[in-house]
């Protein structure tokens, strides 16, 4: 994992950028294969893709510490394969195997890993804000040189958690960067439709913490951001707020008839997707060719088998453990 460092240059080396190539790819397969999955029913329950916000968790999940703590949203596939989370691990977990990284208890929208400090997936709209908060708190005050990272959509603008979370931050200038990953839709309500004030970086800075806008396909801009976001955090100057302006191509999961968007604008956005426009830089600059890409493609590819073959060959919970971590178990006497 990488540690944050001083300012990246735009221009990035041929290591560091097929790193963040391959990193996106694997997010992209990943997930159009969980898509395949799901159609399969190998894959039950809800599922919400993150296919065209690649470049955000990519970004952001690298630009921190690995004893950093990590708090998504239920659209957190791409930012647990970013933080480390094995493939096989994680697609057991989407499988219902025991063998998942919550023994497949948690699914698609419940990712947790202890090792990598990945403490959810969350299903509720805003709910992962307060445990953000708690976790930042908690490492003020025992000292710890770490930070909370909190991703979360424009929706949960709308919440009362994040009111309350933004405030108790910024008045105990608490270690936390707040991600909110902006894609215009949260569900199926456009943002202009549900907040009274759409700027969301000037509602974050009425709490008095510094927040300013980024384009979300642009993986250098992301990183860029957050870099920039993590190193004020961890100087202790309190919580910073980072907009990241992207959009999914998928709808908002596998039940959405996606009638609050037009084709059109669907494609309009396609144009701006952040593996293409990634790919055209390292290839005007120099830094990729076709056999770059076919290596990756191959690369990624045989994790992905692995993961699948992995998940396949799991083991279903037996039925009298269901009620095992539900309730604390009473001891006799």
């Amino acid at each position: 994992m990488m540690a944050a460092t001083a300012d990246l240059p735009r221009r990035p080396s041929r290591e560091h950028g097929l790193f963040l190539m391959r990193e996106m790819l694997r997010i992209r397969r990943f997930e159009e294969k969980c898509a395949e999955l799901y159609s399969a029913a190998k894959i039950r329950g809800f599922l919400h893709l993150y296919i065209g916000e690649e470049a955000v968790a990519v970004a952001a999940i690298h630009a921190l510490e690995p004893d950093d703590a990590i708090v998504a949203t239920y659209r957190e596939h791409g930012h647990a394969l970013a933080r480390g989370i094995p493939a096989t691990s994680l697609m057991a977990e989407l499988y219902g195997k025991q063998e998942g990284c919550s023994r497949g208890r948690g699914g698609s929208m419940h990712i947790f890993d202890a090792a990598t400090h990945f403490h959810g997936g969350n299903a509720i709209v805003g709910g992962g804000l307060p445990i953000a908060v708690g976790l930042a708190l908690a490492q003020k005050m025992r000292g710890e040189p770490r930070l909370t990272a909190c991703f979360f959509g424009e929706g949960a603008v709308a919440e009362g958690e994040f009111h309350e979370s933004m405030n108790l931050a910024a008045l105990w200038k608490l270690p936390v960067v707040f991600f909110c990953e902006n894609n215009l839709y949260a569900m199926g309500t456009a943002l202009k439709r549900s907040e009274s004030e759409p700027d969301l970086c000037l509602k974050a800075t009425s709490y008095e913490m510094p927040a300013w806008p980024v384009d979300g396909m642009d993986v250098l801009a992301c990183q860029e951001a957050a870099r920039r976001a993590v190193l004020a955090v961890r100087s202790g100057e309190g919580p910073c707020f980072v907009e990241f302006r992207t959009y999914r191509f998928r709808a908002h999961s596998m039940y959405d008839p996606q009638l609050y968007r037009t084709k059109e604008e669907i494609e309009q956005w396609k144009k701006r997707d952040p593996i293409v426009l990634f790919e055209n830089f390292l290839r005007g600059h120099g830094l990729f060719n076709d056999e770059d890409r076919k290596r990756l493609e191959d690369e990624v590819a045989t994790e992905l088998d692995k993961a699948l073959e992995f998940a396949e060959a799991g083991t279903w919970e037996p039925v009298e453990e269901l009620t095992k971590f539900v309730y604390s178990e009473r001891k006799p006497g």
